[in-house]
């Protein structure tokens, strides 16, 4: 069972670096299936969901202990108040250092529910991407979303053509490099509901990652 990696604590709030592989919220009807909103409410009481990552993505997230602290936190999420910056590992590399992806994005299609770019009944999405790092069939980026879509940076990076590696939902290849979709939440910025002071916290990458990172070094030496 993943562990809980808590990062930071206080009477408010709960932030932690999310292992993927679990969901946040229950799925179906297993009751004793195991997600993060049960093995925190075990471990600390009553908590509140602020926002969501993906089963697959690892990385840093928020939760609320007390109402109160819900309430602001959830008014920052839903004004674009908070920065969020993911880290993903790409098939090939773009020509581009930086590009802002816009394609609108309409949610839960087919069996898959996958979300598609649908410029007529999408809603307005927006991704800032930067390369960080260059391999030579492989590229890493950072992205920062400005809107909250479903699979927003998934979906974004297979409309330009660069496929998350292992996100085989989204168009990539079939590979052994990684189990997983290499998508990471690197940071959360947000402004504390009581104290009102500004915090940033960032979430070492996985094991996982890490890995694909040196196999990607090693093969292009």
């Amino acid at each position: 069972m993943p562990m809980l990696n808590t990062i930071h604590q206080d009477k408010q709030i709960i932030v932690l670096n999310k292992a993927a592989g679990i969901s946040v919220l229950t799925e179906g009807w297993d009751e004793s299936a195991q997600f993060l909103k049960k093995m925190l409410e075990k471990k600390f009481g009553k908590i509140w969901v602020v926002h969501r990552l993906d089963k697959i993505t690892s990385g840093v997230m928020v939760f609320a202990r007390t109402a109160e602290a819900h309430r602001h936190l959830n008014t920052q999420f839903e004004k674009r108040e908070t920065e969020k910056v993911y880290h993903a590992i790409i098939e090939d590399f773009p020509e581009w250092d930086e590009h802002t992806a816009q394609h609108s994005l309409y949610p839960n299609v087919g069996r898959k529910h996958r979300t598609v770019v649908d410029k007529h009944r999408g809603k307005r999405s927006v991704t800032d991407f930067k390369v960080i790092k260059r391999w030579q069939l492989h590229s890493m980026v950072e992205a920062q979303p400005k809107t909250g879509r479903t699979h927003q940076i998934r979906v974004h990076l297979s409309a330009l053509g660069f496929p998350i590696v292992a996100d085989i939902l989204y168009g990539a290849k079939e590979t052994e490099l990684i189990t997983r979709a290499a998508l990471h939440a690197q940071s959360l910025s947000f402004i504390h509901p009581i104290t009102k002071k500004q915090l940033r916290f960032t979430a070492p990458y996985p094991e996982d990652f890490e890995n694909l990172i040196e196999k990607l070094d090693q093969l292009d030496q």
